[in-house]
């Protein structure tokens, strides 16, 4: 059956129940009927109201469509019933995201922190080079023998100098002895009135200057020595030796050459040798300076030279430099090696990588967007 043709015809049914009877006010020729219309206007007005109901009622949904519609059953007829929520059960803790950590690169060069220049304290001529490039050699090995006949000639009038003050001294120290005993002996006799007041004052004078004149044969004789001393240093530092150990990595000596002292020579940067240590070598590298809040001493990293590129091996973050480049803006870092290549050498190109700090990005972004 058919629920919106039914409810429209007890809509209708309704509707006829409720038309009204005309009433006569009155008969007489005065007043004419109007039965006839008052009917036809109730019967065009219960048309249009049905029409407009069926309109509505096809329309809408049924009542309890409306008000009490249920959700669609699961497939299967299996009614899922919700899961009983536990007011005193723990909640599960929210997952926490890893810190981000952020790559740091960089590029420098193998470097010796320990390093000599060797030069000449004196002037002198090289008869001598006992090293070649690549030798290895000990602190306090010899190096290069400068001969300077000056020096050498210098030294030996030293020597005469300091055997004449000590033959002064050895004289002075007799004509003391010689006076102190005549000083002595006019005391004696005066005391016993043998010998005048004069001649005691006489033979104490005597001895004073005898005294004095000792005193200065004794800073003769000094500075004698002072001068065979430095004269006798001037003749050893005509034997070159390394100021430390290391391998001979530069050599400018050449046999026969005229060499300054060493102002000179450091000043016209015209060294001798240079010795590198090379069994203790780190890597100098540079990184942006944007990258500062990420590095620290301690961490570690990997480095790649260009000269062993398939050999990369841990790096470690010894110091930071504590001023950053204008001209670059970058940051030096002096990296220590940890189990290098064989064959590595001072000013090999090195690029590096370093893990940053966990979470020092965000921090650093966070401040940004805060002053900003």
């Amino acid at each position: 059956m058919n629920t919106a043709t039914a409810h429209d015809r007890q809509l209708a049914l309704k509707l006829k129940s409720l038309s009204l009877e005309p009433v006569a006010l009155g008969t007489g020729p005065s007043m004419p009927s109007r039965q006839p219309e008052r009917r036809r206007s109730f019967a065009l007005g219960g048309v249009a109201i049905l029409a407009i109901a069926g309109v509505a009622a096809l329309a809408l949904p049924t009542a309890p469509e409306l008000f009490h519609a249920d959700p669609p059953a699961p497939a299967g007829g299996d009614q899922i019933a919700p899961a009983p929520t536990d007011p005193a059960a723990p909640k599960a803790p929210a997952p926490v995201a890893a810190p981000a950590t952020r790559e740091i690169t960089g590029s420098g060069h193998v470097v010796a922190p320990r390093s000599a220049e060797v030069f000449s304290r004196y002037e002198g001529r090289i008869v001598a080079v006992a090293v070649e490039v690549g030798d290895r050699v000990e602190a306090g090995q010899l190096l290069v023998r400068l001969d300077d006949s000056g020096a050498r000639f210098k030294l030996r009038q030293t020597e005469i100098a300091e055997a004449s003050a000590r033959l002064a001294l050895a004289a002075r120290d007799i004509d003391f002895a010689q006076a102190s005993a005549t000083s002595d002996r006019a005391a004696t006799l005066f005391a016993r009135g043998a010998a005048s007041r004069q001649q005691l004052e006489d033979a104490q004078t005597l001895r004073q200057r005898a005294a004095n004149s000792l005193d200065q044969a004794a800073q003769d004789l000094a500075r004698a020595v002072l001068d065979r001393e430095q004269a006798s240093d001037t003749v050893d530092e005509l034997i070159v030796v390394a100021p430390i150990a290391g391998t001979v990595t530069v050599r400018n000596a050449r046999l026969g050459e005229s060499v300054l002292a060493r102002a000179d020579s450091v000043k016209e940067n015209a060294s001798l040798l240079t010795i590198v240590d090379t069994r203790d070598l780190a890597i100098d590298a540079d990184i942006a300076e944007t990258s500062i809040a990420l590095v620290r001493t301690g961490l570690h990293g990997e480095a790649v030279l260009d000269g062993f590129p398939d050999q990369p091996f841990e790096v470690t973050v010894d110091r930071i430099a504590p001023a950053a480049s204008a001209e670059k803006g970058t940051v030096a870092l002096r990296l220590s090696l940890v189990s290098p290549p064989a064959g590595i050498r001072p000013n090999m190109g090195a690029r590096i990588s370093i893990a940053g700090i966990p979470g020092a990005t965000a921090s650093a972004e966070n401040r940004k967007g805060a002053q900003q």
